[in-house]
């Protein structure tokens, strides 16, 4: 079985949201900054009154990497898999890492349109993104 992230005090929202079938972010309560990953703190303020808020899943490709080594003997089958660096059409700068499935690896690239998908993984349901015909948000 892969490994699944711990869920601890400040990210523990986040892994309820994804059993549920909701990608959740943090959105700063005094500045409405929407931040990822979960911090303590507003990134852009340093508030603290911090609520888990819905997003719609849908993003862009900012940046990739294709890995070709499984370093996890968990991982062994999906080599090769694609990591993205996926920016969340709510805002600017609002990034989130994950894998990008159902997709050839030659078909990847910068800007390419993705939806959240979710993984279960026994104990924990994963976060993850395919590509997407949807258009980005316009605000």
């Amino acid at each position: 079985m892969k490994p699944t992230p711990e869920p601890d005090d400040v990210t523990a929202f986040f892994w309820r949201g994804a059993a549920e079938g909701t990608l959740l972010v943090l959105r700063c309560m005094v500045c409405s900054y929407l931040s990822h990953p979960p911090d303590v703190a507003c990134a852009r303020c340093g508030a603290v009154e911090l609520e888990p808020t819905p997003v719609s899943g849908y993003g862009s490709v900012y940046s990739f990497t294709v890995v070709r080594q499984a370093f996890d003997p968990a991982f062994l089958r999906e080599v090769p898999y694609v990591v993205a660096l996926v920016e969340l059409d709510e805002q600017p700068g609002l990034r989130v890492l994950a894998n990008l499935v159902d997709v050839a690896l030659d078909a990847v690239e910068i800007g390419m349109r993705v939806a959240v998908a979710f993984e279960d993984r026994g104990d924990q349901v994963v976060p993850q993104f395919r590509p997407s015909e949807r258009p980005a948000i316009v605000s």
